[in-house]
């Protein structure tokens, strides 16, 4: 959603490890650290792409208070998973309000915004039926 060209997103300052493979495993607060201590999360926002497969996608996000992503939608559903901080996602008529720990999943082209309410980190996982 975050890391990719149509988002405008920066390319990573370092280089990034693969992001498909038949087992792979993460240190998340590190990442989080990485994408705090890199120069464009002055932006108020970073994200990485940690697994990328056809059909899926796992994106390690972080925002800084009062981010704000406007009402979009993903041709695949979604899940949003927080691990740190506080946020707010508005869908189907809706407020949720996510704390460490959280979890919503959204259908696939479900219209939803996210706001920060803290600073946070989340992990959103993509989905696509059939590929993507």
């Amino acid at each position: 959603m975050f890391d990719t060209p149509e988002h405008g997103l920066h390319r990573r300052p370092h280089e990034a490890p693969p992001t498909a493979g038949p087992c792979m495993e993460f240190d998340l607060p590190a990442d989080i650290h990485r994408l705090h201590a890199e120069t464009t999360w002055i932006a108020g926002h970073n994200a990485r792409t940690l697994i990328r497969y056809n059909d899926f996608r796992v994106v390690l996000t972080a925002l800084q208070a009062s981010t704000r992503f406007p009402e979009h939608k993903t041709e695949g559903g979604i899940s949003v998973h927080v691990l740190s901080g506080h946020i707010q996602v508005r869908a189907s008529g809706r407020t949720f309000s996510l704390r460490p720990g959280g979890l919503l999943a959204l259908d696939q082209r479900v219209p939803h915004e996210i706001e920060a309410l803290e600073e946070n980190a989340f992990l959103l996982t993509l989905a696509w039926p059939g590929g993507g």
